[in-house]
C-alpha cells in the first residue's frame, strides 16, 4: 500500500497551498517537511530530488514531482477532479490558468513594502472585480450549473474557491455584485471549512 504523499516546502502558504487544498479536497492525508534551514534544502539538492533546483516538491506514487502545475494536474487526474474527457480537461486548465493569474497578484503581497502593499491591495481588488470574477460569473451563468465544468466538483472549483477566500482577506464583501459566484460559494463554504480543517488534520509532520 502506497504511503501518504509528502510535501516539501517552506513554512508558509506560497505555491504549496493549492496543492494542500487539492489533496484535502480529495480526502487525502499527507505529510509535510518544512525547509527551515539551508542544510535541508542542500540535502534535497545533493540527493537529486529537485530537478530544477526549486520547491515545491511532492513525493507521491514513487515519484519526486516538481513544478506546481504538473503536481496539481497529477493529483486532479488521480482523484477524479479533472473532468471526464479531453474537452472538460481543457476547460479546467483554462479556468485554473485564469485563477493562477489572479493568485499571482496576491502571492507577491507579503514581500512588498508597506507603501507598495497599499497599492497592491487596490490592484488585487480591481483585477478580481473587473477581470476575473466577471469571467467566472459569466461562465456559471451560461453553464447553468453550480460548477464551472460539467455537473460535478472539479479542480477548477477548488482553485476558484481558494482564490475567492484569498481576495476576501483583502476585501470581505468582494462578492457583492456577483450572484452567480455567491451561489457556489455559499454551497461550498462548508466544504471550504472542511478543506481548511482537513489541511490541518492531514499534516502529519510539519
Amino acid at each position: 500500500m502506497a504511503g501518504k504523499p509528502k510535501l516539501y516546502y517552506f513554512d508558509g502558504r506560497g505555491k504549496m497551498e493549492s496543492i494542500r487544498w487539492l489533496l484535502a479536497a480529495a480526502g487525502v492525508e499527507f505529510e509535510e517537511e518544512f525547509l527551515e534551514t539551508r542544510e535541508q534544502y542542500e540535502k534535497l539538492l545533493q540527493g537529486g530530488s529537485l530537478l530544477f533546483q526549486q520547491v515545491p516538491m511532492v513525493e507521491i506514487d514513487g515519484m519526486k514531482m516538481v513544478q506546481t502545475r504538473a503536481i496539481l494536474s497529477y493529483i486532479a487526474a488521480k482523484y477524479n477532479l479533472y473532468g471526464k474527457d479531453l474537452k472538460e480537461r481543457a476547460l479546467i486548465d483554462m479556468y485554473v490558468g485564469g485563477t493562477d493569474d489572479l493568485m499571482g497578484f496576491i502571492l507577491i503581497f507579503p514581500f512588498l513594502s508597506a507603501e507598495d502593499k497599499e497599492k497592491q491591495h487596490a490592484v488585487i481588488v480591481q483585477k478580481a472585480t473587473s477581470r476575473y470574477f466577471p469571467a467566472y460569473e459569466k461562465v456559471l451563468k451560461d453553464h447553468g450549473q453550480d460548477f464551472l465544468v460539467g455537473n460535478s466538483f472539479s479542480w477548477a472549483d477548488i482553485h476558484l474557491l481558494e482564490a475567492i477566500l484569498m481576495v476576501e482577506e483583502k476585501k470581505s464583501d468582494v462578492l457583492l455584485g456577483f450572484p452567480q459566484l455567491q451561489v457556489p460559494y455559499t454551497n461550498n463554504t462548508l466544504m471550504a471549512g472542511n478543506v481548511i480543517n482537513d489541511i490541518s488534520k492531514s499534516v502529519v509532520c510539519r
